[in-house]
């Protein structure tokens, strides 16, 4: 029963089906197997297989890119430098756009089928640019065209991650039926599944890869991530017929603009005191589910009051969805306006990620690299982390869930996805507060003489990959929950697109801690000689930047309102 025929004697007109909603048939486009459970389908294994094909193929680009351009593509420091965080920025951008092309136009496997034909073209030249010769070739000298292959490969890369990654994600959880128990349970694993395997292609490039193009040869490395690509790209192919697929539903920001016009134009209207009053299409013109009315943002609501002029055009079958929308369609602009709080304080969370990779980095540099007598580079302490995700999420699994469950009232309750990313932000704050306190100690026994290990970076680690985990995982369970259905795509690359303006903030707040701390006198708190600058006190700022977002996203997430399908 829609919401138009709860308890009124009197609904208002709908409107004629030629003239609903343009919803597209969501049917399937190729056969399904034929056992309802779905639980036995091999098509998210085949997903999470691609991932880690994928992420090792991309990680042995990018982890030794900045090597590759200054030793043979003999680029300076800071270009080369520049021309990485660039690239990479880039590939974390791009997936807005091939989310939008996925939800819009081509659909998840279109996209990701034709994103990787452009991305194993990218890893081609790139691999191709290692093997070019001494001698002038392209009409330049040899460097000039290894330059020229290369950057025409890493931003070709560039725009083939960017599609795969907007639409792998939500086309994995797509293989699942959320009517079934066993696919339901076997879906909220997934998500967290999808996680390790990025993280296995960050481990696997950083171990084998990298040794190999430092130690063996630059083309035979590139040509073994090329190689992971094309693998990918002939699994995902053979497995089509495994696949369920649904085709796009139109373009969501005409659906979502068409609400902002409607609510304007009848802006002098009063709405309903009962939202049933409000218009809503009927099960028989649009099959898709409808999301029950809400109360805040209660201006988008106008788009929805009918008025004399609607029932006339309804009359006369000339509605217009610019004049008059359901109220699932303005349900959808509001989703994503709670969305936008809660996006925001992922952008802050990422900012504080960065610094494994660079402060952190900075400060293991300035220690004794070496662990129970074995050496150890500052930069490989990321691969530590990368175990730690895998051990908290068996903690989340075995012993954190368990424990919330025994405590709840029912004995069935778990962490919300919410409360889960509220923990990751606290976490990520006891991070940072961790590493102010080991750099105050890095000082202390700096002064005196004494050199530290960088085994005391461990627990920083440890908290970082907890965060990691309940920021990053959940936040992608949580977006796709969210998304409406026709912005599945959009909403999961929204969480990756945190990442790239992580990044920028991340290099940001760097230089405002140049501007305001480093003098004529003094080289400011991050200094090339670190026994010189006051790491710790930048490391203090970003734990208090961090518990504040905490205490702000907690503010949002408490009053959130979750989506509530009717039917």
């Amino acid at each position: 029963m829609d919401a138009m025929e709860r308890g009124l004697s009197a609904p208002p007109p709908l409107l004629p089906e030629s003239h609903g909603p343009n919803i597209q048939d969501d049917s399937l486009q190729v056969p399904l197997l034929k056992d309802k459970k779905r639980a036995g389908s091999k098509a998210p294994a085949i997903v999470l297989g691609f991932e880690c094909l994928e992420s090792t193929a991309f990680n042995g680009i990018s982890t030794n890119l900045v090597v590759y351009l200054q030793t043979v593509l003999h680029g300076s420091n800071l270009a080369s430098a520049s021309n990485f965080a660039t690239w990479y920025g880039t590939s974390y951008l791009t997936p807005i756009f091939g989310a939008v092309i996925a939800d819009t136009f081509l659909g998840n496997y279109n996209t990701i089928l034709i994103s990787l034909a452009v991305y194993l073209l990218g890893m081609m030249f790139v691999t191709f640019s290692a093997f070019l010769p001494t001698a002038a070739v392209l009409g330049g000298t040899s460097v000039f065209g290894a330059q020229t292959v290369a950057f025409i490969g890493l931003y070709l890369v560039a725009i083939g991650s960017g599609g795969v990654r907007s639409s792998l994600l939500p086309f994995g959880a797509e293989q699942f039926d959320d009517d079934n128990t066993t696919d339901r349970e076997s879906k909220a694993s997934f998500f967290s599944w999808f996680y390790l395997c990025v993280d296995f292609g960050v481990v696997v490039s950083g171990l084998a890869i990298v040794w190999i193009q430092d130690n063996l040869s630059w083309g035979l490395g590139f040509g073994i991530a090329t190689a992971c690509i094309a693998l990918a790209f002939a699994a995902f192919v053979l497995a089509t017929p495994m696949y369920k697929r649904r085709m796009p539903t139109g373009t969501p920001l005409k659906r979502l603009s068409q609400v902002v016009v409607a609510a304007c134009r009848k802006i002098t209207l009063k709405a309903p005191a009962h939202a049933d009053m409000l218009y809503e299409v009927s099960d028989k013109v649009d099959p898709q589910p409808k999301i029950a009315h809400t109360s805040d943002f209660a201006f988008l609501d106008k788009a929805a009051i009918i008025s004399e002029s609607d029932m006339e055009e309804m009359a006369e079958e000339t509605g217009s969805s610019w004049k008059l929308c359901t109220v699932t369609q303005v349900e959808e602009l509001k989703i994503l306006l709670r969305l936008l709080p809660i996006w925001v304080t992922s952008v802050i969370v990422s900012s504080a990620f960065t610094q494994m990779n660079t402060t952190f980095i900075q400060q293991g540099s300035a220690m004794s690299m070496s662990i129970l007598s074995v050496p150890v580079e500052a930069a490989s302490m990321g691969s530590f982390e990368v175990v730690f995700v895998l051990i908290w999420v068996l903690l989340n699994s075995k012993v954190i869930v368990p424990a919330v469950r025994g405590f709840s009232s029912g004995g069935d309750g778990e962490p919300s996805q919410l409360q889960r990313m509220g923990a990751g932000r606290l976490l990520m704050a006891l991070a940072m507060a961790v590493s102010a306190l080991l750099e105050m100690k890095r000082l202390d026994g700096a002064a005196r003489g004494e050199e530290i290990t960088i085994a005391w970076q461990l627990p920083q680690y440890f908290l970082l990959a907890g965060a990691e985990v309940f920021c990053c995982i959940a936040q992608l369970e949580f977006f796709f929950a969210e998304a409406p259905d026709t912005m599945k795509s959009t909403c999961t690359s929204l969480a990756l697109l945190t990442i790239a303006l992580g990044s920028y903030l991340s290099s940001f707040i760097y230089a405002i801690v140049a501007a305001f701390t480093a003098t004529a006198d003094s080289p400011g708190w991050i200094a090339d000689n670190l026994n010189q600058g006051h790491l710790d006190y930048f490391f203090w700022a970003m734990a208090a930047m961090c518990t504040l977002n905490f205490v702000v996203y907690s503010a949002f997430a408490k009053n959130y309102k979750l989506k509530t399908v009717l039917s």
